[in-house]
């Protein structure tokens, strides 16, 4: 594609068009573009538009070009299948001669554009640095170091200084997040080498202008572009510093921490009055400084110790300002970050010893920035889901608050005698001024228990250094527990969620006695208008029947919540109807919960399906959150689970409720919803009773089509309803040719290394419950398909699959019919299967029902097939044995081996395509060897009735074919046997069992296996 005017006009109204508010021209424009990136050099006909100043093109369509430009770098500098998008072909890579033209040009192009469009550039150049840069990029810093003295050289140019810094500090953060490798070192030490001695040069210039316009009274706009300059600086600088501390910065450091120190202690009022950007500026170089100086120490840089001392103080003394002023919130979270760290450091804990220095800390710079502040008011009124997620979800780890209480803690960590008397008097003063005027000074009260949860929180880790130093029942009784005991449940509402708070993170320490009386209580503000506070109330219900007591017994039981039951289902429900509830995940998360552990009446549970398919029909319209949605559906699935299975007579009424739902997902392709429907349909199939009424039939014949199985995410759950069918529908399924429909969708499955395992799923289903006289007819077939994706794509997984279904197989139809049929394919066929693929792979089979099945499977193969007992194959025979021991006796974490889960390339992946499986959609387990208790037992009878047969041949070829430590195994199973221990049952003489013959046998391998009895003796220790 030329940089014609007539290309670059086309483009330009593309562009244009795909700002439409029209979907359609908008549709058009973004498939005429499509189409066009296909082209060559099509990216540098963007570059053109976005870049040539003569062109008469609105700024808009310059900006849309250019985040045009990133996404088609993005998708095509280094393109790769992306595993969880099916179906979705690689885009074609961009042309080695047109990225090297796009290196050449990007740079100068972006340092020349107007912010927003540098913006999508510089996210495009670090797209190429990241797959680039060094390595195959070596011109870039070259170029940018010549750039950066051509812009110094012209009076200090800091709009291209800055934008240059810009580049690099973007090229730079890989070294902040990636692990210490060789390559990675290697790359660091080629950027340090081109561009560490002109950054420190720099940074001097820039800092001695700084101080000369300060002396001269420049005005702020003159220092603003300066101030970015070296906070680009220290962003690069901390990049750098990331890894290990460089020579050249170790050499450099005093000059370095002084002007860093006169950057956190000095004051710029050209910028810092009046606020604004200027404001910003300051803070934003201070933060940076704050987070190199962490960085330091929290490394234990021995060169940087003799400053610890000197930036304590200078960093204390700047945030007593701070926390004293609204907004400054990155600039408050970095310094007190570098406090908390200094203080949990053994090497420099000692610079807070001082009491004032403490009481300094808490009175002036935690108490401050716990206090609640106007942006967490508007945050819990208006946005009730962030709120939660940072106060109740700990996702408030970058908050004044969180660092605040990371600090007294820190304090405490060496300090705990001196800091927990002072925060206990904070936390008493707080109270005391809410009582006074508690519509006034309400917040004090919220403060206080924020303190007290924040500091008594025992988490996983264990107890923090102030855990226990609070009295929680005190605590709990005199300040909580008349929150919740509040007739008003609208009154003082963040002070509410307060409470809730409390009685949902201390549940586990509060005593039932306590909390019981307040359950009918916490019941009442699922009725509250605020967000907050009815979400609070289903968290609480919802985390309290998951306490434990000793030996993981539940604490709340059905019985607990049985008196107040009908009101809290009906105030769960009620709750879903405020506004911005409609979709509330903590509310829907409790409501399954309630679900799950409660005893439903059968008229309360057709009930509470109606209205959960009322929620389900709403939300069927436009589907937007994903986590309440899932819960959704697990409390459908969790209700149909535990009534339908205790009273069938609700099938109907519970049909009739979600059956309108189900069919409206399928008909108007409600893709999200597309696995959980399949789910459920497979349940309530699994709960009917033969023959299938004809509306479950009809999702059996949708089931077949082929256009549904062509999403990976959606195989799973269509597999999970296919195999329902085939349990409870085998007649109709040999009828019109459904089973050969069912053969294609095997067929689709087993040919992708994603979904080979299902495809297995299927064809174990139609083996276990189809006769032999329906399945020979297509065996053949099957077995052709199989072999040819053994050849072709052979995995770990896909052969223990293999063996699994053939084992079946001979469980359910004889070994003699799978013998003769592969062998009819090709003769000698089944032995070379046994040998390559069967028993090398029999020691990787794990789950106790797959276990069982192979080993049982495996000793009927060879106690008897006559292929595998003619003496021609005795080698064959006897490392079969091994195989088979090594599978009955070994621990299934020492004998399967971990392997990588490798990506089928030819498919690829999306949020959309994700699998989530429901919980309550309880997976079906059939055990085709339900007689058989104990595989090896069923070994040892087979062996011993082996022996009466054929006494005394066995045992040389046991010796020489069975690992020794599985010889001791078996010898050691054969003398604990109950086979041994009881000759006389009825049980044994049916088996054949002959326990002198089967001794011989045992005994005679031993005589030539030399197993050192020490040897022998561990051994069975270890494996029994």
């Amino acid at each position: 594609m030329a940089s014609s005017p007539e290309t670059l006009q086309f483009l330009s109204q593309c562009f244009l068009n795909t700002l439409s508010p029209d979907p359609e021209p908008r549709r058009r424009a973004e498939a005429s573009l499509a189409e066009a990136a296909e082209q060559p050099n099509y990216g540098l006909a963007v570059l053109t538009l976005i870049a040539d100043p003569t062109l008469a093109i609105d700024e808009q369509i310059r900006q849309a070009a250019a985040v045009n430009f990133k996404n088609y770098l993005k998708a095509r500098w280094a393109p790769a299948a992306r595993r969880n998008e099916p179906n979705v072909p690689v885009p074609n890579p961009i042309p080695d001669d047109e990225k090297k033209q796009i290196k050449d040009n990007i740079v100068p192009l972006m340092l020349s554009a107007s912010p927003k469009i540098q913006a999508q550039l510089s996210e495009a150049l670090v797209v190429i640095g990241k797959h680039d840069f060094p390595r195959q990029w070596t011109e870039l810093l070259p170029m940018l170091n010549s750039m950066l003295q051509k812009a110094l050289s012209e009076g200090g140019n800091y709009v291209a200084i800055n934008g240059i810094l810009g580049t690099a500090n973007s090229l730079f953060k890989k070294f902040r997040h990636g692990y210490g490798t060789n390559d990675l070192r290697l790359d660091l030490r080629y950027c340090l080498d081109n561009f560490a001695v002109p950054l420190l040069q720099l940074f001097s210039r820039t800092a001695t202008l700084i101080d000369s316009s300060v002396s001269s009274a420049a005005a702020g706009a003159n220092l603003k572009p300066l101030f970015e300059s070296q906070r680009l600086c220290c962003r690069i600088f901390y990049s750098f510093n990331f890894q290990e501390l460089p020579d050249l910065f170790e050499d450099n450091m005093e000059p370095f921490m002084n002007v860093f120190g006169k950057y956190l202690t000095t004051a710029y009022p050209a910028l810092e009055q009046g606020g604004g950007d200027g404001l910003a500026l300051v803070d934003n170089l201070r933060a940076a400084i704050c987070e190199i100086l962490t960085l330091y120490v929290e490394r234990t840089e021995e060169p940087f110790e003799r400053y610890v001392g000197e930036f304590e103080k200078a960093v204390r003394s700047l945030l007593v300002t701070v926390s004293a002023s609204p907004g400054r919130d990155h600039l408050a979270i970095t310094a007190i970050k570098f406090l908390s760290m200094v203080s949990t450091m053994a090497h420099h804990y000692k610079v807070f010893v001082d009491d004032a220095s403490l009481e300094q800390i808490c009175r002036s710079i935690v108490i401050p920035n716990v206090m609640l502040r106007e942006e967490d008011e508007e945050l819990f009124e208006f946005n009730y889901i962030e709120y939660i997620r940072r106060d109740m979800e700990g996702s408030d780890v970058d908050t004044r608050r969180r660092a605040a209480c990371e600090l007294l803690k820190g304090i405490a960590t060496h300090h705990r005698d001196k800091v927990a008397p002072m925060v206990n008097s904070v936390i008493q003063t707080m109270l005391a001024t809410c009582a006074e005027n508690p519509a006034a000074n309400w917040k004090y009260k919220d403060s206080a228990i924020y303190l007290v949860i924040s500091l008594s929180t025992v988490k996983a880790s264990g107890p923090n250094v102030l855990t226990g130093f609070f009295d929680l029942q005190s605590f709990f009784t005199l300040v909580v527990v008349s929150e919740l005991q509040s007739q008003d449940v609208n009154s003082f509402p963040l002070l509410k969620a307060d409470a809730l708070k409390f009685v949902t993170v201390f549940r586990d320490q509060l005593p039932k006695a306590s909390v019981m009386p307040l359950v009918p209580e916490v019941i009442r503000f699922l009725g509250a208008e605020s967000n907050v506070v009815h979400s609070y109330a289903a968290i609480f219900i919802e985390k309290l029947f998951l306490v434990k007591d000793e030996g993981s017994r539940a604490r709340y039981v059905a019985s607990d919540i049985a008196p107040f039951l009908p009101v809290l289902l009906t105030n769960l429900f009620n709750a879903l109807k405020f506004p911005e509830s409609e979709e509330n995940q903590y509310v829907m998360k409790c409501l399954m919960r309630v679900l799950g552990v409660a005893d439903i009446p059968s008229d309360v549970a057709t009930g509470c399906m109606s209205s959960l398919a009322s929620v389900l029909n709403e939300v069927c319209k436009n589907p937007k959150n994903p986590v309440f949605n899932h819960y959704l559906f697990e409390a459908i699935a969790v209700l149909i689970r535990r009534v339908c299975e205790r009273d069938s007579s609700v099938i109907s009424a519970f049909e009739t409720s979600l059956f309108p739902g189900l069919e409206t997902i399928l008909t108007n392709n409600v893709i999200e919803f597309f696995p959980y429907a399949f789910q459920l349909l497979a349940q309530l199939v699994e709960l009917s009773r033969p023959p299938l009424p004809p509306h479950y039939m009809q999702f059996f014949n949708l089931l077949l089509h082929p256009d549904l199985w062509t999403k990976s995410a959606d195989v799973p759950a269509l597999v999970r309803l296919l195999q329902a069918f085939l349990r409870m529908a085998p007649v109709e399924l040999n009828q019109g040719g459904k089973l050969n429909d069912v053969l294609n969708i095997y067929s689709k499955l087993i040919a992708s290394s994603r979904t080979d395992e299902q495809a297995f799923f299927v064809l174990n289903t139609i083996i276990e419950n189809l006769g032999y006289e329906v399945v020979a007819l297509y065996m053949q077939q099957i077995l052709v398909s199989l072999f040819t994706r053994l050849q072709t794509n052979q995995t770990p997984k896909f052969v223990r699959c293999l063996v699994i279904f053939m084992s079946l197989f001979i469980v359910k139809h004889g070994w003699n019919n799978l013998v003769s049929t592969i062998d009819k394919m090709q003769p000698g066929l089944f032995l070379t299967i046994l040998e390559k693929f069967w028993m090398p792979n029999l020691k990787q089979i794990s789950g106790a029902t797959e276990t069982k099945l192979t080993a049982v499977a495996s000793t009927k193969l060879i106690c008897e097939c006559p292929i595998l007992l003619d003496p021609t194959a005795a080698k064959l025979w006897g490392k079969m044995l091994d195989s088979i021991v090594t599978l009955v006796t070994r621990p299934e974490e020492e004998r399967v081996e971990e392997e990588p889960d490798v990506p089928d390339f030819a498919e690829t992946g999306s949020y959309s395509a994700t699998f989530i499986r429901l919980y309550n959609v309880n997976k079906r387990e059939e055990d085709p060897l339900k007689e058989i208790k104990d595989p090896k037992q069923f070994l040892l009878a087979s062996l011993a009735n082996l022996s009466e047969f054929s006494s005394g041949r066995y045992g040389q070829v046991i010796s020489e074919n069975v690992e020794p430590i599985n010889q001791a195994a078996l010898s050691q199973l054969y003398s604990t046997s109950p086979f041994v221990q009881d000759q006389s049952t009825p049980q044994l003489r049916t088996v054949g069992c002959v326990p002198d013959e089967a001794a011989s046998l045992l005994h005679s391998s031993h005589t030539t296996g030399a197993i050192d009895a020490n040897r022998h003796n561990q051994t069975i220790a270890r494996w029994d």
